[in-house]
């Protein structure tokens, strides 16, 4: 058989096998709804609104992370975008050439959608709009090693900040169009394609496309984004139901215990909430965790409830699992040697509302993490303010 026959079957088998693990999860599979619900990435008209109540009560957490936002370097109003035609990311940005900017004004525009909406002040909706315009009018492409991540970054919080302007503020956005077109073709036909990476790569990637095909109202790409999430975190987040060895994305050809082994950092004794990333360190598991999160609450407000099934157990299982070792607790030998690296960031407001105070399950390790990291900023990537939009959050 040749090469490119073989990876053709590859590529195809592989697709067979999403849609079979996808169909298995039955209703939850998260399919495309009828319409798509706008504002709908990440936070919906509902929870915007009871942010807004908050704040203009005084009433915490939000007021008080809307004012630590409202301090944030990124929403200063003075501060200029830095948009680049060609950004390139090497391995961990190195070379940054435009990396950290555009991460930076992607947030900045969220930051500010999120201000217009609550203050109602045109001020803040227009400086959103004029760093979502000065990217579209620029940028042709990501490259270098890190572009697939770089561009799931990014893209996951442009149409957050879009969303929010598009469909609540009436003054206009002459260039509405452009944007769309630089996250059609800039953004999109790299996330789609995932990643065989490690899988907070994939997750973020998945995250990008699951936002930007509900911005841009495109059905097909939000069902394929969906189904390689849904292969993909089973195979980031263990449950002892899954078996002796955790479970893979068939794609990359993990058929031994020791490719598996291998890809999950050495680990080889596996429970209930281990991630993929554990055992590499925190910080890229919580990537992986936040995206997880942040897709499952894009599909709630489109109108399925993945925290209900298995997305949403093994997501409590992974927050309980890392937040235990988060807060202290002694690491067993039989855990990544001994020795975890710690530093989870400001990613559990989002899990934790949605399973711990709307559907009720005791989760004591992520509710301290959560009361401890308020009010929860933003890490200079893709998760941000997620105390203000999230915590305690009853829509």
């Amino acid at each position: 058989m040749s090469k490119r026959v073989s990876t053709s079957l590859l590529s195809i088998l592989s697709v067979l096998a999403s849609l079979l693990v996808v169909g298995s999860v039955g209703q939850q599979a998260g399919a495309a709804p009828a319409a798509f619900v706008h504002p709908g990435v990440l936070v919906g008209k509902a929870q915007l609104d009871h942010v807004r109540q908050q704040v203009n009560a005084g009433a915490q957490p939000q007021t008080q992370a809307y004012q630590a936002m409202l301090n944030d370097a990124l929403l200063s109003q003075s501060r200029a975008p830095h948009p680049r035609s060609v950004v390139e990311c090497g391995p961990y940005s190195n070379p940054n050439l435009g990396c950290t900017d555009e991460r930076q004004d992607a947030l900045a525009a969220y930051g500010n959608a999120l201000a217009w909406y609550v203050t109602q002040n045109a001020m803040y909706a227009k400086k959103a709009i004029s760093i979502m315009d000065a990217w579209s009018a620029v940028i042709t492409s990501h490259t270098n090693s890190n572009a697939p991540l770089q561009t799931g970054w990014a893209g996951s919080v442009w149409p957050r900040a879009a969303e929010i302007i598009r469909y609540t503020y009436s003054g206009g956005w002459a260039n509405l169009s452009r944007f769309q077109s630089m996250l059609r073709t800039v953004y999109l036909p790299v996330v789609i394609k995932g990643s065989n990476s490690n899988g907070n790569w994939e997750l973020t990637m998945m995250e990008a496309a699951v936002g930007i095909s509900v911005f841009l109202d495109d059905k097909a790409d939000y069902d394929t984004a969906m189904a390689k999430y849904l292969v993909r975190v089973p195979a980031y987040v263990y449950l002892t139901s899954d078996g002796a060895l955790p479970k893979t994305v068939p794609s990359m050809g993990l058929n031994t215990k020791a490719k598996i082994v291998s890809y999950w950092q050495g680990q080889s004794t596996f429970v209930n909430g281990l991630t993929q990333e554990t055992c590499r360190d925190f910080t890229h598991t919580g990537y992986g965790i936040a995206s997880i999160s942040d897709v499952a609450e894009t599909s709630r407000i489109q109108g399925n409830d993945l925290y209900t099934g298995d997305v949403g157990t093994r997501l409590r299982y992974a927050l309980g699992f890392q937040a235990q070792y988060e807060l202290g607790a002694a690491v067993p030998s039989w855990l990544c040697g001994g020795t975890v690296h710690r530093g989870l960031g400001p990613v559990t407001e989002v899990g934790y509302n949605a399973l711990g105070n709307r559907l009720g399950n005791v989760m004591a390790d992520t509710r301290t993490l959560v009361v401890n990291n308020r009010p929860a900023g933003d890490n200079i990537l893709f998760v941000a303010w997620e105390t203000l939009t999230h915590g305690d959050q009853p829509n």
